[in-house]
């Protein structure tokens, strides 16, 4: 009979010692831990919301970088296209220019002396 008297006091015993470990005193002990551990979940929570934000910013400027590729072949074949001789030829015509169908003269000064 004694022995079923040692368990109920140990289990009792348990008891008490975990309520008091959760007393007032432990919690106010603990304060500047639990205000740490709070500091770490907004700092977690923060960084979370830091690396969502850098990630749509780098995606929009992907987006970005590639139109202004686009847009750089696209101004770089047309400048191509208008330098060629007979595009040139036609966009300077309305000036009244017009391309030399026989060669260049080359003068020389013959009428001077030293």
């Amino acid at each position: 009979m004694q022995e079923e008297n040692v368990i109920p006091e140990k289990q009792n015993s348990q008891k008490l010692d975990w309520k008091s470990f959760l007393s007032y005193k432990w919690v106010v002990r603990n304060i500047p831990f639990f205000l740490f551990l709070a500091l770490l979940a907004v700092l977690y929570i923060y960084n979370g919301h830091y690396a969502d934000k850098l990630t749509r910013k780098i995606s929009v400027t992907e987006k970005h970088i590639k139109e202004l590729e686009y847009q750089y072949k696209t101004v770089k074949s047309e400048v191509i296209f208008r330098s060629k001789a007979s595009e040139l030829a036609k966009a300077v015509e309305s000036l009244g220019l017009k391309e030399l169908v026989e060669p260049p003269i080359a003068l020389t000064a013959e009428g001077k002396k030293k």
